[in-house]
């Protein structure tokens, strides 16, 4: 129980000892390898036109030689055709996506699969 608390302890002093952008490299570590249930959910004229499930993360595009990022984001993420927040038979197949910095989305951890 000793060694337990002691080695939280030193993982937390760790921790707080890194930067903010340390930090954030350490929990989108974690969360690559425990996965992310994200949604992202896309919006026009205030009506939800498109649900995309099981997105781990959103990436920022860059350009290939000039290395700026582009005006969209992109990921992966299974369609949810009728808006239930589950990845039905006819829903299997993972795609490629992208929204706009243009457009209206929302991403955040599925409420259901909890």
């Amino acid at each position: 129980m000793k060694k337990l608390l002691l080695l939280s302890t030193a993982a937390a002093l760790l921790f707080l000892g890194c930067t903010q952008e340390q930090q954030n490299k350490i929990g989108r570590s974690i969360q690559n390898y425990t996965g992310v249930d994200g949604v992202v959910d896309i919006y026009s004229g205030g009506k939800l036109v498109m649900r995309f499930l099981k997105v781990d993360k959103l990436t920022t595009a860059h350009g290939t030689d000039d290395d700026l990022p582009r005006p969209y984001r992109f990921a992966y993420g299974y369609l949810d055709k009728n808006f239930n927040y589950k990845v039905d038979e006819d829903e299997k197949k993972k795609i490629y996506f992208e929204v706009t910095n243009y457009e209206t989305y929302v991403f955040y951890e599925n409420p259901v699969n909890k």
